[in-house]
């Protein structure tokens, strides 16, 4: 674990008061490879090991090989990992007490969603029924899915800001869709197994989270910003760069997250997205260019007249809702990629 991961999550796990209510319970939480998933476990297991809390994870996963690489600085008897495949997972054989969860498993590539469209949405629905009737017979405390800001689509362009109710246009005929599509279907599941079946689950619509802890080579740009930061290459923008919307550090989605799961409203969704970080793509390489890498780096612009990109998107998320659970975002967007960069310059020492 590099020293600014291990700094992250020294300072969030300092918030006592959002994890000693977790204190002798269990945790059962899928994804727990990926970025969020992980970063959930280790937040848990440093708090509860520290103080002594007791706290027990089972971490849904396919890879063995993956476990023990992710969760090399964890391994312990509080972190026992459940080897299965999700779509094949049967919650029957499972006689373990679980007092919470969190379902983060889902297929998260753009390139997955396109090629892959069936799983995806597959793996989306399947998937979270499954998770949904483990919480069901297991009668626990409360469970959060983690859903993501694409549930959106294209909003009304005049909206200053985006409230949980303000769901726009997905054009359902693109392949691409089956994430965002596979999103919405499992909210409205959420809510169906609350209403019939009094299961206790809440959803966490998450901005595009980025920080210590993501993998060097991931492909989304907020890793290519930081990479060509790390690397003193020129930052190269195929598109104008005016798609604006809002990201989120690490610890912060973890810290809304958590608290989603202890105070949020059954069958409720809730934005986790930091409002102060709302800028365009543009904007955020020239920061980081000017302001991180002191202009040692350029952004470039290589747009061509046909490509296959996205349309640009505008998302003001009101992370308002949240707010009233008593949760506020720490880390602006300078000091996000500032420590997503320090990470990244360890990783490349090694």
């Amino acid at each position: 674990m590099n020293k600014q991961l291990k700094l992250d999550l020294e300072e969030l796990t300092s918030q006592k008061t959002l994890f000693e209510q977790f204190n002798n319970s269990s945790f059962f939480i899928t994804g727990s490879t990926g970025l969020i998933g992980s970063l959930i476990i280790k937040a848990l297991l440093t708090y509860s090991r520290v103080n002594k809390a007791n706290i027990k994870i089972y971490a849904l996963c396919r890879s063995e090989e993956k476990f023990k690489k992710v969760f090399s600085d964890f391994i312990g008897n509080d972190l026992s990992p459940v080897y299965a495949d999700l779509l094949s997972f049967d919650v029957n054989k499972i006689d373990i007490d679980i007092d919470y969860i969190i379902h983060g498993a889902a297929i998260t590539t753009s390139k997955d969603m396109v090629e892959k469209a069936v799983e995806t949405l597959d793996i989306a629905y399947s998937g979270t029924k499954t998770i949904l009737n483990l919480a069901h017979i297991k009668k626990c405390r409360s469970i959060v899915y983690l859903s993501s800001m694409e549930v959106y689509g294209v909003t009304a362009h005049d909206l200053e800001s985006v409230t949980e109710k303000d769901l726009g246009y997905i054009d359902i005929h693109q392949p691409r869709s089956s994430y965002s599509e596979g999103k919405r279907i499992c909210e409205c599941l959420c809510s169906c197994y609350a209403s019939e079946y009094n299961v206790p689950v809440k959803c966490a619509r998450l901005a595009q989270t980025l920080g210590a802890g993501i993998d060097y080579n991931d492909t989304r740009v907020t890793a290519m910003f930081a990479r060509c930061a790390v690397e003193d290459k020129d930052i190269t923008l195929k598109t104008a760069g005016t798609t604006k919307r809002p990201v989120i550090y690490t610890t912060d989605a973890v810290s809304g997250i958590l608290t989603i799961l202890k105070y949020g409203e059954n069958g409720s969704s809730y934005n986790v997205a930091n409002e102060n970080t709302f800028s365009t793509i543009k904007d955020t390489a020239l920061m980081i260019s000017h302001e991180i890498a002191s202009d040692k780096i350029s952004v470039i612009f290589d747009i061509q007249e046909k490509n296959n990109f996205a349309p640009d998107v505008i998302l003001n998320l009101s992370s308002e809702k949240l707010k009233t659970l008593g949760w506020d975002a720490k880390i602006g967007l300078k000091e996000a990629y500032s420590r997503m960069i320090n990470s990244f310059r360890e990783e490349q020492v090694k």
